[in-house]
């Protein structure tokens, strides 16, 4: 993957490459524990100086996306359990079945545990442990942002619907106290969120035992083909239910085409899909491509039909079809252990 900064935009060169670095993990083009581009290619690649990409780095370790090892580079973070006593691979279902095999897997980590200290019935019954803790949080999905940008969530939600549990979005800042309600009675819950939320969220829930999973996005690469085929000088919209989607892709269209394109954006609020209606209408009218996500697609496509008749052009709408990668339910449902019994 290629990253372009540029010099030209009002957004910071590294608010630039933060967005970019963002995506790029979120979207698994960056696995965890893959190692990232060191600072000097990176400098190379973007023309930034080496203290701006260091810097970059620094933010991303701070707020729980990458850590850097001494000596080595700087790499994805991998999954913490929620108890820390626990010991177990940070690598995903979806990793394991890709790699060299399960029985080899499963041997290796064996193997670790045996050359920790354990013997082989401490490790039995450390290997049940952690599988019927999963299962134990696997009653119900609990999607959590920060408050400001609920509709990722609600996003995410949407898109976990055809879980054979209980799903709904909660705000990062009521989490805690959600997850503590919980608790109180004996339950447990399976928290998931986006990597660029993965840290604060995994902090709660690892306070209150419960299981945090981090939710791969998609690339959206039919979108990107859309934008990177548009004529100079064009307008395009984008709309969503989130606000922090938006600027993310904001983010994406300046590297990838600069001040080449002018952008709108429009939030919708599903709650009150009036309020902002006066903003969406400007944008159906400027722009020659909007696109949009689920929710608000309908949205859009009643503004476009009712305002027709004030349109110079009707745009041409894409509906983007996944906020998640297509195969993030059954992954999911794997690392959950639906379907499974507690032995």
């Amino acid at each position: 993957m290629r990253f372009q900064v540029q010099a030209c935009s009002s957004v910071s060169a590294s608010s630039q490459l933060y967005g970019q670095l963002s995506f790029a993990i979120a979207s698994r083009f960056y696995r965890p524990g893959q190692r990232l581009p060191s600072t000097r290619q990176l400098a190379m690649q973007t023309n930034l100086h080496r203290n701006t990409v260091s810097k970059v780095y620094r933010q991303l370790e701070a707020h729980g996306i990458v850590e850097a090892v001494a000596g080595s580079g700087v790499y994805v973070r991998g999954q913490t359990p929620a108890n820390s006593s626990r010991t177990s691979d940070p690598r995903s279902v979806a990793d394991v079945s890709a790699g060299q095999g399960r029985a080899q897997e499963v041997g290796h980590c064996i193997n670790t545990l045996l050359r920790g200290g354990l013997t082989l019935q401490e490790t039995l019954h450390q290997l049940t442990t952690e599988i019927n803790w999963r299962i134990s949080c696997s009653t119900q999905v609990l999607v959590s942002t920060p408050q400001d940008d609920l509709g990722a969530a609600q996003l995410m939600a949407r898109e976990l619907a055809t879980l054979p549990v209980p799903v709904a979005a909660v705000p990062l800042e009521s989490l805690d106290r959600r997850l503590a309600a919980l608790v109180r009675h004996d339950k447990k819950a399976t928290v998931v969120t986006s990597h660029y939320f993965l840290k604060p969220v995994e902090d709660v829930a690892r306070t209150h035992n419960m299981l945090c999973l981090a939710l791969e996005l998609n690339s959206f690469d039919r979108e990107l083909n859309v934008i990177a085929q548009l004529r100079t000088d064009s307008c395009v919209g984008m709309v969503s239910i989130s606000s922090g989607i938006l600027r993310a892709a904001e983010l994406i269209l300046q590297a990838q085409r600069g001040q080449e394109l002018l952008v709108m954006t429009a939030v919708v609020d599903m709650g009150n899909p009036h309020t902002g209606q006066k903003m969406l209408l400007s944008l159906c009218r400027a722009s020659g491509t909007v696109l949009c996500d689920q929710p608000s697609h309908p949205v859009v496509e009643a503004t476009i039909r009712q305002h027709r008749s004030r349109m110079v052009r009707v745009p041409n709408l894409y509906c983007v079809d996944h906020y998640l990668r297509p195969e993030t339910v059954d992954v999911l449902s794997k690392e959950m252990g639906l379907g499974c019994r507690v032995a």
